[in-house]
């Protein structure tokens, strides 16, 4: 388990998965602003890559993301678009609606960057996240990363052309004990 203050990220167990469904995929709300596809349900027992963990696939690392104290699963957390030639990846969480506001966004994301830093040895994470997500924009820059454009109306959702916001952080600008 990799750790960081507050939460830990671990395997995904098959507990967490009906869950993660409930709570994260089956609200239309959510994944619609969460997906750069539109919704659509997930049946029990699918396999569906967003749940089910693939370990063969090499392009992402998915994660679900625990409580240090107690265990409790507070979402998930995903390392995707790795791309070994260029040492970039992209960092994406999911959060369960009762741990939102806690704090814990920040911290999975200082994770993730230790993630990809130094276990992976990448060199560029990347996030992209609409521009009314505030709790996500804060986690990003108090771990460092740099707004580095917008996207103008590039995300269909739920009716409407939302911006989104691009960050990035380097490995030579990421400072693990810094939070803003």
């Amino acid at each position: 388990m990799l750790k960081g203050s507050t939460v830990g990220l671990r395997a995904r167990h098959e507990d967490d998965i009906p869950i993660l469904r409930t709570e994260l995929y089956d609200d239309v709300v959510n994944a619609s602003r969460a997906e750069s596809g539109p919704w659509r349900p997930i049946k029990p027992g699918s396999n569906d890559p967003r749940l089910v963990v693939d370990d063969n696939q090499q392009g992402s690392v998915a994660f679900s993301v625990v409580e240090l104290e107690g265990d409790t699963l507070v979402g998930s957390a995903t390392l995707w678009g790795i791309d070994n030639h260029n040492r970039s990846a992209h960092i994406g969480l999911g959060l369960r609606p009762s741990c939102r506001g806690k704090g814990y966004g920040t911290d999975v994301v200082a994770v993730l960057c230790h993630y990809g830093f130094v276990v992976r040895g990448l060199r560029r994470l990347q996030i992209e996240t609409l521009s009314d997500n505030a709790a996500m924009l804060r986690s990003a820059e108090r771990n460092g990363f740099v707004r580095e454009g917008v996207l103008r109306s590039s995300a269909w959702v739920l009716g409407e052309f939302l911006d989104e916001v691009i960050l990035g952080l380097l490995a030579e600008d990421w400072k693990p004990e810094s939070k803003a």
